[in-house]
């Protein structure tokens, strides 16, 4: 790992070195640095939960350890304060409220995971096998069953459950990675990190994979059955500076990490809690074709729930999705693809429109909505965007397309300056368009909406659009033709 690496690591979450670091990297652990598991009773941070001790059927027993239902366990990750992040309790509370009879286990590596970075990689291995140790004694246990059993992983964590995976007799039924570590694991061998092959179905939560210094906090690369993307996986809503450097300079690097790289978790949490809010996320090749609106289709297994409610998919490895979400709690948005065809236009091909949607439905109107522009307006051609909603829209009844103008670079008005003496007067800008269609990611349903008046087709900077739904064009115009 270089300096740059270790830098970013410390400025981000808070010092490099921690107390109790002993011997050389990569050495077994001493007695005081073992790892341990604590089946919780309560969702409270500060209860170390009832021991289950290896070998001990006596500890089963007075735990209240259910071999029937399934098993959680919790993997946390790097700590620089060597104490349960705040995060755990409200996993353990969900997990609890979602599976009232499962065994929620917390495994407790702090005395490993608090040393330097470097050092703590190396542990991951230590603590995956006693893991796995643990799951193969249980499974002398008559009635569990391995199938049952799901860890759940976050950061340095993830690693931690894909190398009990790999090391456990079996195969684990479910490992859910919370945005995976990246440094020292982006591009190494499968064995060496986790992987597909640790468990019979793996998905994964990526959140903060923007590179700086040459390093990503969460690991890019997709890694599971499932990866899953939330808002690219590159920048978080409500996480304030995006710009990793400035967020160093300003001295908030710490905030921006724990925002970006934890939003993995509450993108879990609110996956158990809010049943009726569920957020879907669909496969795509990458993140700027998703931007684009292409990739909305729940064809063949291509969308799913995400978090707790993610989905198996037969033979798919590395199946990368895609998804908006909001700022808070409850996360869900409602996805929509607009294929707008222009069919004609007028000088248009001197700046790039800037639209906006306004979204009219039976429950509510949404705010104007911009339509990102990824690559100038196709003329003549059909033009595809995704626009995402933070409320319900209800059923779609109106849009109204406003041209909000035309986003001018010095480029632009130099080219425009320099044109100006080559025609006497600046000649309007038009585009001619009759028709919008709509996709609903969240219900698959599609429509398609009509200019509302057929004479007027035209729009140019500072106007507006109105569509309604073309069936009622049509029924509208039956009603004329018959009086």
């Amino acid at each position: 790992m270089s300096w740059a690496v270790l830098v970013l690591l410390c400025a981000g979450l808070g010092a490099c070195l921690a107390a109790g670091t002993t011997g050389a990297p990569g050495a077994p652990p001493t007695p005081r640095l073992r790892v341990k598991f604590g089946l919780r009773r309560s969702a409270d941070a500060e209860d170390e939960g009832c021991a289950l001790e290896l070998g001990s059927e006596r500890s089963l027993e007075e735990c209240g350890f259910n071999a029937t239902a399934r098993t959680f366990l919790i993997i946390h990750g790097w700590t620089m304060s060597g104490m349960f992040e705040t995060w755990l309790g409200s996993l353990v509370s969900a997990l609890q409220e979602r599976e009232k009879d499962a065994n929620v286990v917390v495994v407790d590596w702090l005395s490993l995971a608090h040393q330097l970075y470097t050092d703590a990689v190396n542990n991951t291995q230590v603590v995956g096998k006693s893991i796995a140790r643990l799951l193969n004694w249980l499974q002398e246990i008559p009635l569990f069953k391995l199938e049952n059993v799901h860890l759940i992983g976050y950061s340095l964590g993830a690693h931690v459950a894909g190398f009990a995976g790999n090391h456990v007799h079996g195969t684990i039924g479910r490992i859910t990675g919370l945005d995976p570590a990246g440094p020292m694991f982006e591009g190494v061998d499968p064995s060496r990190r986790l992987s597909p092959d640790d468990a019979a179905f793996v998905d994964v939560l990526h959140t903060y994979t923007r590179e700086t210094l040459g390093v990503s906090i969460g690991i890019q690369m997709p890694v599971g059955h499932v990866d899953i993307y939330p808002n690219g996986g590159d920048f978080q809503p409500g996480c304030g500076l995006s710009d990793v450097l400035g967020a160093i300079a300003y001295g908030t690097i710490g905030e921006v990490v724990k925002c970006e790289h934890e939003r993995s978790v509450h993108l879990f949490v609110d996956s158990l809690v809010n049943q009726d809010k569920q957020s879907f996320a669909f496969q795509c090749t990458d993140s700027s074709r998703f931007k684009k609106g292409i990739c909305l289709s729940c064809r063949k297994n291509r969308c799913s729930g995400i978090g707790y409610n993610a989905r198996r998919t037969r033979h798919k490895r590395n199946s990368k999705m895609y998804l908006k979400t909001r700022a808070d709690m409850p996360f869900k948005v409602y996805h929509y693809q607009m294929k707008m065809h222009v069919f004609s236009y007028n000088n248009a091909g001197e700046a790039d429109p800037t639209f906006s949607v306004t979204l009219h439905g039976t429950n509510r109107d949404s705010e104007p909505l911009s339509l990102e522009v990824l690559e100038q307006i196709g003329l003549n051609a059909t033009n595809t965007f995704l626009v995402y909603t933070e409320e319900d829209m209800g059923e779609l009844l109106k849009i109204k397309l406003t041209w909000d103008g035309a986003s001018q670079s010095w480029y632009d008005l130099w080219k425009e300056l320099r044109s100006y003496w080559y025609r006497p007067a600046k000649s309007s800008q038009e585009l001619h368009i009759r028709r919008i269609r709509v996709k609903s990611g969240e219900t698959q349903q599609r429509f398609a909406f009509c200019v509302e008046d057929s004479q007027l087709t035209s729009i140019s900077p500072g106007k507006e659009l109105w569509f309604v739904k073309c069936t009622d064009v049509w029924k509208r115009r039956s009603v004329s033709n018959t009086l």
